[in-house]
């Protein structure tokens, strides 16, 4: 579990975090939502550290992060994994390269424990045969499936993920959502994901919050979210429809 209390951040004057507060629960897919510039991705960043927040406090399982010592912050760091919005893999590098890279920076497993581990984590995102090939190689996603078993690969009690959907198509964006599901139910982590995707939300939010410049307008779960009053949310959702409709009549 993450508790975000009263966190406050603002760049040259600026409120982008207006005192959030929320509790992102363990084995749940927790996800932040609103149009761009609503602060959900300086909420994601100031949660992993990314950013440091003006004021508040961001607990893990009790840890307050910002006010621990370093060790107590490496092992916070060490159970955290990260999907980035672009995959941000390592061009140079293979897909097994790539996912072995938290276990040479992090783990003292040997090279055999690292390998057994990569190929494990590859079979789970369904890439089993894919270990000495390039990025390059690869459709968008499957990139977003190394990304995963990248973050997911020092038995991640915290996963985040920044717009997971972001350029996929969307029959592989069902694909990438219910991966994401999955794993979040078969390894119990406190799953974090930032989307503006109304169909993610519908299909894998547990529990959503909506932000609107800078302030939590609304919370809950993906079968109240359609009835809820706030008109900024009201106006989030139909956009979002109109827009995967227009995406629909263009392909």
């Amino acid at each position: 579990m993450i508790e975000v209390k009263n966190l406050h951040k603002s760049f040259m004057g600026k409120t982008v975090l207006n005192n959030i507060n929320g509790v992102f629960q363990q084995g749940s897919v927790n996800m932040i939502i609103g149009a761009s510039g609503t602060g959900k991705s300086v909420l994601m960043k100031s949660i992993v550290g990314l950013y440091e927040p003006d004021s508040g406090e961001v607990l893990y399982n009790g840890r307050d992060f910002y006010r621990c010592d370093r060790t107590v912050k490496k092992s916070i760091r060490q159970e955290i994994g990260m999907l980035f919005q672009g995959s941000a893999l390592f061009d140079s590098k293979t897909v097994e390269q790539n996912v072995k890279f938290p276990l040479d920076m992090l783990s003292d497993y040997n090279e055999s424990e690292k390998r057994d581990r990569v190929n494990d984590i590859l079979k789970r995102v369904g890439l089993e045969n894919a270990n000495k090939k390039m990025p390059s190689e690869l459709s968008g996603g499957m990139q977003k499936r190394v990304g995963i078993a990248r973050a997911i690969i020092n038995n991640s009690r915290y996963l985040f993920c920044d717009e997971p959907n972001s350029g996929l198509d969307p029959q592989t964006s069902i694909l990438i959502d219910n991966l994401i599901k999955e794993i979040t139910v078969e390894f119990n982590t406190t799953t974090i994901v930032v989307s503006h995707d109304m169909n993610s939300v519908m299909e894998i939010g547990d529990h959503i919050m909506f932000l609107y410049k800078g302030d939590k307008v609304w919370e809950g779960t993906n079968t109240e979210i359609m009835d809820a009053e706030p008109e900024s949310l009201q106006h989030f959702i139909l956009a979002n429809k109109l827009l995967r409709s227009l995406k629909e009549t263009r392909n």
